[in-house]
Order: C-alpha cells, then sequence, then structure tokens
C-alpha cells in the first residue's frame, strides 16, 4: 500500500519569503570577506582572511563529500530505505566541482599566507625534507587538481546516469552507477585521507598523525548525515517526497547520525591518546598548544558538545524520529563542525587563544559560501525531479511490493501439488 503517514503532517510550510536569503547571504558575506581581506595587519596581507577562508571552505567541503560517500553508498548496498534520499545527494556532491573547487581558488592563491612550509627551505628542516616533493609549491597545486579532478569524475558520472535513469528506465544505468561507486569509494578513501593532510595538517607540517585521514571521514559523515535529516524533514513537510518518504526512514538517519557520532569521537580520542602517550616533541606540541587559554576552553566544548551532548540525545530509539529533538541536534552538529575545524586550523596563526577580534570575517566567509552553495543547489534541485522515477528500489521506498505469503508448517494430505 501507498504510504498514508504523510496525512499526519501539519501543512506546508511558506517558504516564499526565504527565497531570497541565499542571495542576501552571499552581498553580506561578500562585503565581510573583501573587508577582512583588506584590512589584514601591516605585513600580514591575507593572513587572516586565508584562515577565515580555509576554514569556512573545508566545513562545505566535509559536507560534499559525506553526500558523495552516501549516494555511493547507496548503489553499493542496493537499498530501499534510501531511494528518497539520492537525489538530493548526488546535488549537494556536485557542488564538490565546479563550485568547491572555485572556493578553493583563494587558498590555493594565498598559499604562501597560509601553509608557513611553502616559505621555507626544505634543506634546513628534516621534517619538511621527509615530505617532498608533497611539500612544495608544484606539490600542493597538482594534489589539489588530482583531488577535485577525481571528485569531479565521481560526482560528474554518478549524478549523469541517474538523470539518465530517469529518463530511459535503462538497466544500464544503473550498472554504471554501481560500477563508478565500486571504483569510486576505494578512491574517495585516499582522498579523503590526503586532501586534509595536504590542506589542514600541513598547517603545522611538523605535526603527523596516520588517524587523521579516518578523523576527517568521520566528519564528512556526520555533518552531512545532519544536513539530510534536516533537507528530508523540510521535503517531508512540503509533500515533495510523499511517494517514497515514511516515518521509519527518519529512524534510519538518525541511527547512522548516532554511529558517526561515536565513529567520529572514538577517532578524535584514539590520535590525543596515541599521540599523547607517545609523548614525541614534534607531534605533542599541536595538543600543548590547544591547551591553553581559549583554545583549552574549546576543547572542553568539543568533548561535551561534540560527543557526550549528542550522543546522550541520540541514545532512545524513539528521539530519532522526534523533529523537535532532532533538528536542534542537526543544527547543533553544524556548528560542531564548525568548531573543530577552526580548532585544528586557526591555533596555526593565534596560538594564545581563538582570534574573536576576527570573528565577523569568519561569520562572512561561512554566510558568503552558504548562500551561493544553497543557491545553486536550489537550481539543482527545482531543475530535476526531486527523487529518482526509475530507481529499481523505487517500488519498495512506495510500499508497493509485497511480502510473499508464508507457507504453512504442514502441507496437507497429498503432499505438494
Amino acid at each position: 500500500m501507498m504510504n498514508t503517514e504523510n496525512t499526519k503532517l501539519p501543512p506546508p510550510l511558506d517558504l516564499s519569503g526565504w527565497r531570497m536569503l541565499p542571495r542576501v547571504a552571499i552581498v553580506i558575506g561578500g562585503i565581510l570577506s573583501l573587508l577582512g581581506l583588506f584590512l589584514s595587519p601591516k605585513g600580514h596581507f591575507g593572513q587572516d582572511f586565508g584562515y577565515a577562508w580555509l576554514t569556512a571552505f573545508m566545513f562545505f567541503l566535509t559536507l560534499g563529500l559525506g553526500a558523495l560517500f552516501f549516494a555511493m553508498i547507496h548503489h553499493l548496498t542496493d537499498a530501499g530505505w534510501s531511494v528518497a534520499t539520492r537525489r538530493f545527494c548526488e546535488h549537494m556532491a556536485s557542488l564538490l566541482f565546479p563550485w568547491l573547487a572555485l572556493l578553493f581558488l583563494p587558498v590555493a592563491l594565498l598559499s604562501k599566507q597560509i601553509y608557513p612550509w611553502l616559505t621555507l627551505n626544505p634543506a634546513g628542516d628534516r621534517a619538511l625534507l621527509a615530505k617532498l616533493p608533497v611539500f612544495t609549491l608544484a606539490g600542493f597545486w597538482v594534489g589539489s587538481a588530482i583531488f577535485f579532478g577525481i571528485w569531479w569524475l565521481l560526482a560528474g558520472r554518478i549524478r549523469y546516469w541517474s538523470l539518465r535513469q530517469d529518463v530511459t528506465g535503462d538497466a544500464l544505468c544503473t550498472r554504471k552507477m554501481r560500477f563508478h561507486s565500486g571504483w569510486g569509494i576505494l578512491a574517495f578513501a585516499a582522498t579523503v585521507t590526503v586532501a586534509p593532510t595536504l590542506w589542514m595538517e600541513s598547517l603545522q607540517y611538523q605535526f603527523s598523525s596516520t588517524i587523521y585521514g579516518l578523523y576527517m571521514f568521520a566528519s564528512c559523515g556526520w555533518v552531512a548525515l545532519a544536513t539530510m535529516y534536516i533537507i528530508t524533514a523540510i521535503l517531508q513537510r512540503q509533500r515533495i517526497l510523499s511517494g517514497v518518504l515514511k516515518d521509519n526512514q527518519f529512524y534510519y538517519i538518525g541511527v547512522l547520525f548516532f554511529a558517526f557520532t561515536l565513529l567520529e569521537a572514538y577517532f578524535e580520542f584514539a590520535q590525543y591518546f596515541v599521540i599523547w602517550n607517545g609523548n614525541i616533541p614534534d607531534e605533542t606540541f599541536f595538543y600543548n598548544i590547544r591547551d591553553h587559554g581559549s583554545w583549552w576552553c574549546l576543547t572542553m566544548i568539543l568533548i561535551f558538545g561534540h560527543f557526550f551532548l549528542p550522543f546522550i540525545l541520540l541514545l532512545p530509539a524513539r528521539v530519532k524520529q522526534n523533529f523537535a529533538v532532532m533538528i536542534p541536534i542537526c543544527l547543533w552538529a553544524w556548528l560542531m563542525n564548525y568548531a573543530d575545524l577552526a580548532y585544528n586550523i586557526l591555533p596555526v596563526e593565534n596560538p594564545h587563544g581563538y582570534p574573536f577580534r576576527w570573528l565577523w570575517l569568519q561569520f562572512g566567509c561561512f554566510i558568503f559560501m552558504a548562500g551561493l552553495l544553497t543557491e545553486v543547489f536550489l537550481r539543482k534541485f527545482l531543475r530535476y525531479p526531486p527523487y529518482p522515477q526509475r530507481d529499481p528500489r523505487v517500488l519498495e521506498a512506495m510500499g508497493l511490493v509485497h511480502e510473499p505469503e508464508e507457507l504453512p508448517d504442514t502441507l496437507p494430505e497429498g503432499g505438494a501439488q
């Protein structure tokens, strides 16, 4: 039978007044970002802007990569419940190229102001010498181009065959998406490991952590699931996914969100535990800096706000379908993900405490990217069907697949007919 749970929903929201919000964010964020670029202290042109821009960029990069991961997982697992979320995950993943690649350009152009190792002589630094030729200007540009090239190929091919499947319904489309997801999950694992190492971990190039890539992967999944939950809840309220969405699908997203909460906390603690107990000065300095001043306060906020609070609130099974609890938790996850990225990036230039004087610049960079990417996402979403029309599991998602009747324990006299 068709899903009738949507009849219990409150009336749809009037979102007409919010349509201009992304454009307003672009204008305000753009002005604040430009002011921050040209108001840098003398001799440090673009440095504060560069770190603020990198933090915002990494936030939306984790969101795009997380969406790409779950789009591939849908095809690799052949799940029915994720049909409803598959299409907008593809749209979010397609933001990786060209939009996030363009947003990366300020980081690349200001790389010498952001990354200290680009101005050093590797011959006099054993930590830098060991990481050649990747930790060079040419290595930075070539590596970055390879990352975006792989993500463009992955997200572009999966989305192309998905939209073609809506038109033709050909089984070839399904096979192509599964093929690209197969090799893509390996390429994704490699790039999500190396890219954060080159763009974030290298800010303090003496520091080295073999678990850093896993930690960033968990961040990608965590923030993507929070975003998926919010978008799915809005689309349910608007009756846009009424044909393929059931209430239990929110439970599945909530369970995954809970799992990634544990996974990210495990990786973060594992990194700290191994480095702190190893007691090697070239590694422990990373945490020594963050154990003082307002960075220590942010450490405590992340411990309790990034893990304990979501963990405790997400424990009850019924909570995962309670919008009054889940929506605030998902919004809180955005804040904690940004705070976690700031914890990794901003102490490089501000080792004595959080740069509150540049909070307006960080806000400007963030809302500029948020407005731009939201505008692009909405155009993509409104241009195509909101969910896959001919996915092999679409009937299952609609509840039109009947379970086979159970056979009786004993056959009637005369045996099988």
